[in-house]
């Protein structure tokens, strides 16, 4: 059996993962609250940011936490369009379960709905990202802890939404997204504590892109993305402050005599 190493940069890759988790949490939930305060071609803009915002989050978290990934005795490899996929899966279920709950009537329909979607495109993209791993030997998976890590994708996911929904005020946004952060963050541990491998010594060189080589790029360039979207979304007015400047602006009547 190989040893496993989940943190061959001590504890950097697990924080960072966990950051990234957050930023990417905190930015869908505050485009979540604005598409429901907004209407038409608006609302489905701060829906489609809130989807990649949180679909990006989730799979850099993931990939970010993956460079802390370590066997002993093989290398380990990605393969390059299963990687891309997971990102695409991410971003796309994601939004398939933020569109259910900014469009639907039936807010508790729309929740459990949402939840269970994004929940099963958190583990889906979480498992695609692990199909992509090329090592020499075989990787087996605990099926009750591969089980336990989609309960726990779908319930942090529910939970997010529902706070999507009922959150208003920046500081409990602020811990919403901490405890999204947390709850991806233990759903990829789970999931990785669930693997074995199995290795099998072989001087061949393994197909796929190195992390370094791959995944460390991706990841910084979606982190950006993640950062900048974050200040985008940080200095655009909200629709009361968009109100209260018109307000201020209208000239004042003057005063009948």
């Amino acid at each position: 059996m190989g040893h496993l190493d989940h943190a061959t940069f001590g504890w950097l890759t697990p924080a960072l993962s966990f950051a990234m988790a957050c930023i990417g949490a905190a930015l869908g939930l505050r485009c979540t609250v604005r598409a429901l305060n907004a209407t038409g071609r608006t609302r489905r803009n701060w829906l489609l940011t809130a989807a990649s915002a949180l679909g990006t989050g989730i799979w850099t978290m993931h990939f970010v936490a993956m460079l802390g990934f370590g066997v002993t005795g093989t290398e380990i490899r990605y393969n390059v369009p299963l990687t891309i996929l997971s990102l695409v899966v991410a971003v796309a279920v994601v939004g398939a379960g933020i569109f259910a709950v900014g469009y639907s009537r039936d807010r508790g329909r729309a929740l459990a709905l949402g939840g269970l979607t994004t929940g099963l495109g958190v583990a889906s993209m979480h498992y695609l990202g692990m199909a992509a791993l090329r090592l020499h030997g075989s990787i087996r998976y605990d099926p009750v802890l591969v089980a336990l890590s989609v309960v726990i994708a779908v319930v942090a996911a529910t939970a997010a939404l529902w706070a999507g929904l009922n959150i208003k005020s920046p500081a409990a946004v602020a811990i919403a997204s901490l405890v999204m952060g947390a709850a991806v963050s233990s759903m990829h541990y789970t999931g990785m504590f669930a693997v074995s491998v199995r290795v099998a010594p072989s001087a061949t060189s393994l197909p796929g892109a190195s992390a370094m080589q791959f995944i460390f790029p991706l990841a910084v360039g979606l982190g950006s993305y993640l950062f900048l979207t974050s200040a985008f979304v940080a200095l655009s007015p909200t629709s009361d402050e968009r109100e209260a400047s018109a307000s201020a602006q209208q000239p004042l009547e003057s005063p009948v005599h």
